[in-house]
């Protein structure tokens, strides 16, 4: 029995036991994924609805998109089920606001491959849950992981946001990045995550390799980094070995390897470094965290670079990411840190070794 997880009862069950009539808020992939979870436990959908300023009088997935401020002047009494990100303060203190005045529900639906996270899944892998728990380095890591798992099973946005850090909490606190950090980039998209630790690192560094699979991104990633010295771009696909893979763009979203789709290279961290050393490892890959770790842990276990890993794209990645890491090098501290984001898609974990001279977390 997991002491820490008090939700007992899923997000799909409070939903199939709803008396008010059940509204979409908003459209795009992830409401597709939602609809679909939906119809699975015969969830009935009364409607689909939008901010007022994104209503344009057109039709999604068979229901026509609703105004809020129409839905609220024709009906008294509904619930919510939210089935896009929101991550802008603004946009958050809206969603709450909303949530204060009608039942609102944030199922959690993974980004990739399937399963739900449910009580029965919760107690399916209470040994790996447990075990993560233990071995977090510190209290918050533990909070932060506690609310996880209950926001998962419940669907309560307001374990999100009772838990919520900043950039500079998790680069200066737990990270501690130098001026001379090597930096592997999984995931590069258009250099946002690079822009993001040179500020950190006053814009010094040794050098960075970055990986990004979509040719779009890659194109905006390499006129970003432009004849900035030290740095190399790969289109390619972090693997666990070098290969090629399907890999299908979504519209408006990051491409996922796929069965279908244009032929890409995939190569392994381990084979693109070519034995040479890695101090911070950053992997957000579409739901190849697993394979990525697997073709960077030679280099992982032989430097133990500070690792960033997403763990939000599949249901199992909040227990099997962080074991992963522990067995590839047992000498990780395991830190987590949610910045503010609905659903948690900012959870990240962070790993850091201190006796590999680059890091000492202070508490």
């Amino acid at each position: 029995m997991l002491q820490f997880v008090t939700e007992k009862i899923s997000v799909w069950e409070r939903l199939q036991n709803e008396t008010r009539p059940i509204y979409l808020y908003g459209m795009g992939d992830g409401a597709v994924r939602m609809l679909a979870a939906l119809r699975s436990f015969s969830i009935p959908v009364a409607g689909l609805f939008a901010s007022d300023e994104f209503v344009r009088g057109h039709d999604f997935a068979g229901y026509p998109v609703r105004k809020l401020s129409e839905l609220e002047a024709e009906v008294h009494d509904f619930a919510i089920v939210l089935a896009f990100a929101v991550c802008s303060p603004q946009m958050v203190e809206r969603l709450m606001a909303l949530g204060a005045k009608y039942p609102l529900y944030v199922p959690d639906v993974p980004v990739v491959g399937g399963g739900l996270f449910t009580p029965e899944y919760c107690a399916e892998h209470e040994e790996e849950i447990q075990s993560v728990y233990q071995s977090l380095a510190d209290e918050r890591s533990r909070q932060i992981y506690a609310n996880l798992i209950n926001f998962k099973i419940s669907g309560d946005p307001r374990y999100l946001i009772e838990q919520t850090d900043t950039k500079d909490e998790i680069w200066n606190r737990v990270l501690q990045p130098t001026n001379h950090e090597i930096y592997v980039d999984l995931g590069a998209n258009v250099g946002d995550s690079i822009r993001e630790m040179l500020e950190f690192t006053r814009g010094k560094y040794h050098r960075i390799i970055a990986v990004e699979p979509d040719k779009k991104y890659y194109k905006r990633l390499v006129k970003f980094v432009g004849d900035t010295p030290s740095v190399q771009c790969y289109q390619c696909t972090a693997w666990c070995v070098d290969t090629e893979l399907a890999y299908a763009p979504k519209a408006g979203k990051q491409p996922t390897i796929s069965n279908e789709g244009a032929m890409t290279p995939a190569r392994s961290v381990d084979n693109l470094l070519a034995g040479n050393p890695v101090t911070l490892l950053k992997l957000d890959v579409e739901g190849a965290e697993r394979e990525a770790l697997w073709g960077a842990s030679r280099s992982i276990a032989r430097y133990a670079p500070k690792l960033m890993v997403s763990m939000y794209h599949r249901t199992e990645d909040i227990f099997e990411l962080p074991l992963l890491v522990k067995r590839i090098n047992p000498r990780y501290r395991l830190f987590m840190r949610h910045l503010p984001h609905i659903p948690a898609w900012e959870t990240g974990l962070y790993a850091v070794c201190e006796d590999n001279g680059n890091t000492q977390y202070a508490e």
